[in-house]
């Protein structure tokens, strides 16, 4: 993945300095500042409550309060609403260890329930809204989900309604005892109101009796057992807790959940919101859905903006404001200029989407003074030189870096400064990180010399604990360091690094598509494409997109009795009625098609594979490339 930040300098240590060897691909980076060996609740106690108490925490503008306000709450009634919420938490069951699932937008539950889970040692399980109701079942059952917080729904996805339609027994099961055989492990569900109209949202309470509502949950009563059990949970904790399960795929498609710890996300967001030099004077407009951050390998976003967003913010008395629950410009741009915003997060195509608005309103006549604004991060896929210039000319983002990480090293592990030179903010994603060490090593597990590609491993504090209940799969991508027995993390993706010790990414080892910042595995495609009777074979790569950055293209071979039978259309379609909309291919061709016969080589000799009988990607996505651009094969256009 890569990550971009806009910074300002400030005096503080020298974070970026790096050990590096002349001629090796060898990189360590400086043991200052210290590392913090608090958990996130004593940290917020210490740091945040003595020094920002009164400050602005949060601010959501989506979420009325009385008759013309908005929620707004300072670091004080955040850390009650969190604690009030942990003793609720424990009224319900749930304890140190427990797996709490969340599917919601940007809204103060989510982070409410963020530092709750941490004060009791309960472990939050950020889940995709955009799952369909298989993925999400099969993501609850995955890790012993068994409370789950969600809003009725979001744009034309009812999670109530899927949950209830797929297991009737949810909805006439009593509060707290829910009993359905294909979720053994749920208990609880929560719904969190983001409909604000009283007698709508009371109609979905009604449809399930095993809900209960949010505003519920909350324990004020200091007095009472649970403040006990709370008092003894928090003296209980210890760093290395896993909190934080977040969910990626790797070559195979197939889900896995990464294990994080307090030590491995308060450092990486202390670190993320250093970079971008974020103090208690800066306002963070917070974009993407909190389900999102930057992940899994090379220019990747499944990763929850928890850390990247909410937890770089935090940690650093800055002040977060979610301008909508789902991404809407207009209300960015009203929220940019309302709260006299300093810094903004998205991805490309969330930044192309305000910059739209922003131009809109000027050409109308409208003053958008944007002057206020100075850093953010912006992830996901490679941002064009022509939209970074934008960002700086048109919305004063001046400040850019770099950052590069993946979901196992929580995110970040290079970043780079504004000290770099510009050249390298663009081409490179820096520097390794401090109390991070970088290799680059052949397939052998050599290291390499300087300005030789090869795959990029990462050990140190940031470094997830395990997949959750799955030590074939750690194992698969983890090395064990013999001389000091830390965890190298194997990235799979190639990279090269210069004699001064920036690298750049050149590539992935992985498949994986990234489109708009989201994941989308092609593995997952094919298995939905090949179950249909009428396709033989598919393989799914990625093609470039001036928009998107990269989106679905799809190589079809049908089966004998179905040739002409099938259009693009209904490959696409096969697609979007099994998966979430983004995995739907763009761009369709089928082998031996007469349209295409000339312009790619052996094309009616089935799939381009190796003698193992492997399929050649990299033919395709060559292919790809060459048909788009002459127009060929896009569904959706």
């Amino acid at each position: 993945m890569i990550l971009r930040a806009f910074v300002r300098r400030r005096t503080r240590p020298a974070r970026f300095s790096v050990r590096t060897t002349s001629q090796l691909s060898y990189a360590q980076g400086t043991d200052t500042p210290p590392l913090s060996n608090e958990t996130l609740p004593s940290f917020y106690e210490k740091e945040l409550l003595t020094k920002f108490a009164a400050r602005p925490a949060l601010v959501s503008r989506h979420e009325p309060i009385g008759g013309s306000g908005y929620l707004r709450w300072s670091y004080e009634e955040l850390w009650k609403q969190a604690n009030d919420l942990a003793r609720g938490l424990l009224g319900l069951g749930v304890t140190k260890g427990t797996r709490v699932g969340v599917v919601m937008g940007n809204n103060s539950a989510y982070a409410q329930l963020q530092w709750a889970c941490s004060i009791i040692g309960a472990i939050l399980v950020t889940i995709n809204p955009a799952y369909k109701v298989h993925e999400l079942m099969g993501t609850l059952n995955h890790v012993g989900i068994s409370h789950l917080f969600l809003v009725p729904n979001i744009r034309t996805s009812k999670y109530l309604s899927l949950l209830t339609n797929a297991c009737p027994e949810i909805a006439n099961s009593l509060k707290g005892n829910i009993q359905a055989e294909a979720l053994p492990h749920l208990k609880h569900i929560v719904i969190v109101d983001n409909i604000h109209d009283a007698r709508t949202f009371q109609v979905e309470l009604d449809n399930c009796k095993s809900a209960i509502d949010f505003r519920e949950v909350p324990i004020r009563n200091q007095s009472s057992w649970e403040e006990r059990e709370r008092k003894t949970l928090r003296i209980s904790l210890d760093k290395h807790d896993v909190i934080n399960l977040q969910f990626t795929s790797g070559t195979t498609g197939y889900p896995k959940a990464v294990s994080l710890t307090h030590h491995n996300l308060l450092n990486n967001a202390l670190s993320i919101g250093d970079c971008m030099r974020l103090t208690e004077q800066d306002v963070l407009c917070n974009v993407p859905p909190l389900f999102h951050c930057f992940d899994d390998s090379y220019l990747t976003l499944v990763y929850p903006r928890l850390v990247l967003g909410n937890l770089a913010a935090f940690t650093h008395g800055s002040c977060t404001v979610y301008p909508s629950e789902i991404f809407d410009p207009t209300k960015i741009v009203d929220t940019l200029l309302a709260e006299k915003c300093t810094a903004l997060h998205g991805v490309p195509t969330h930044f192309l989407g305000v910059l739209s608005e922003v131009k809109r309103r000027r050409n109308e006549g409208e003053v958008v003074d944007l002057s206020q604004l100075r850093t953010g991060i912006a992830a996901g896929s490679p941002i064009p030189i022509d939209l970074m210039k934008q960002l700086i000319d048109k919305m004063n983002l001046t400040e850019l870096t770099v950052a590069y990480g993946m979901t196992e090293t929580s995110p970040v592990s290079f970043q780079t400064t504004p000290a770099d030179p510009i050249i390298k903010r663009v081409e490179t994603v820096g520097k390794i990180l401090p109390h991070v060490t970088a290799k680059i090593v052949d397939t052998d597990g050599n290291i390499l010399p300087r300005g030789t590609p090869g795959e990029i491993l990462v050990k140190g504090y940031l470094v997830q604990k395990g997949y959750w209940q799955d030590e074939g799969q750690t194992k698969t991508v983890t090395r064990i360091d013999e001389e000091d027995g830390q965890v190298w993390m194997c990235t799979g993706d190639k990279a090269v690094m210069d004699g001064e010790g920036y690298v750049q990414i050149v590539g992935r080892l992985k498949d994986v598509i990234i489109r708009g910042g989201e994941n989308l595995f092609p593995v997952r495609i094919e298995n939905v494409l090949t179950a249909s009777p009428a396709i033989r074979e598919a393989a799914v790569v990625s093609v470039p997109d001036a928009r998107y950055g990269e989106v679905v293209g799809a190589w079809i071979v049908l089966e004998e009795s179905h040739h002409g039978k099938i259009q693009k259309e209904d490959v696409r379609k096969i697609v979007s009625t099994e998966m979430n909309p983004q995995n739907a291919p763009a761009y369709v061709w089928f082998l031996g098609d007469s349209q295409i016969e000339g312009l790619v080589e052996e094309s009616k000799d089935g799939l381009p594979k190796t003698a193992s009988g492997k399929v050649q990607k990299h033919v395709l996505r060559g292919w790809s490339k060459d048909l788009a651009s002459r127009g060929y094969g896009n569904v959706i256009s």
